[in-house]
């Protein structure tokens, strides 16, 4: 049996293929399958389809391990549409998360079920939560029509994760800002405007908030760098005006907060193996 036909036997044994399935997949006979198995080679113009129905690359078609998946992850997205290339990258995040439970039986199931749109018909809820839980790291993510997200904490190897935060009394601190009804209130609509500056009096109508208490909460905001004050000049003179920091570091935050508010009892999957504590 030549390289390319223990390779295509391989990973056809691997996705549960016939030969049969196999060729009408790419559009063979079975005989053409099973020719290659026993050594022929497939022609150079059957080679992509072969590798998409297998799952796999032509590299991998003759053996060659992809020796920098990294760069071949990046040459992918850089192809891409910005639009496109975030709906990518999501997937590749997701196949991370299947690919960490260290179960290759999981792969089919969950991969190919919440992908796409499929996940949108199995129940009215438009929010899939998914978690690993494991002693090496956390990955979480959030499956919808409308949302993805991803997040991933790769633990150290030796110490704690808490010796890479912050002291309590400024954790507490941030929590404490986010926790004020008001302050919310302000960075909701700040979020929800374009990136560009706005005046107090802006803020002030639009939040309900008085003018007094409005300066007091942007001092709070841009205390903690999530905004800062900037001078705007006009026909009547300089106006103080405000803009919302763009590295949008509290969204991610916002975000995982929803997900302990929505109080969702049961992911769509879940490993929660760890056994040492958290911090």
């Amino acid at each position: 049996m030549s390289a390319i036909g223990e390779q295509i036997k391989k990973f056809r044994n691997q996705k549960k293929y016939t030969q049969e399935k196999l060729g009408n997949l790419i559009g063979v006979t079975t005989q053409a399958v099973s020719k290659w198995e026993r050594g022929g080679t497939p022609d150079a113009e059957v080679l992509p389809k072969l590798a998409d129905a297998l799952g796999v690359s032509i590299d991998a078609l003759f053996g060659r391990e992809e020796q920098d998946l990294h760069l071949l992850l990046t040459k992918k997205l850089s192809k891409l549409p910005v639009d496109d290339a975030y709906h990518s990258a999501f997937e590749i995040c997701w196949s991370m998360m299947v690919g960490l439970i260290g179960d290759e039986n999981y792969a089919e199931d969950f991969m190919d079920t919440f992908m796409g749109h499929s996940y949108t018909n199995r129940n009215p809820s438009p929010d899939y939560f998914a978690k690993l839980i494991r002693d090496s790291g956390i990955v979480t993510a959030r499956v919808s029509s409308d949302i993805n997200q991803f997040y991933l904490l790769a633990e150290p190897k030796k110490g704690s994760i808490l010796a890479h935060l912050e002291d309590m009394e400024a954790i507490r601190r941030v929590f404490a800002l986010l926790a004020d009804k008001n302050v919310l209130k302000i960075i909701y609509y700040l979020y929800s405007k374009p990136i560009m500056p706005l005046t107090l009096p802006l803020i002030s109508r639009e939040t309900g908030l008085d003018m007094q208490d409005t300066e007091r909460y942007m001092k709070l905001i841009c205390d903690n760098k999530l905004a800062y004050p900037m001078t705007i000049g006009s026909v009547d003179g300089e106006i103080e005006s405000y803009e919302i920091c763009r590295e949008g570091c509290l969204v991610p935050l916002l975000c995982l907060a929803d997900e302990i508010a929505k109080k969702i009892p049961f992911p769509i999957f879940s490993v929660m193996d760890r056994k040492k504590s958290f911090f």
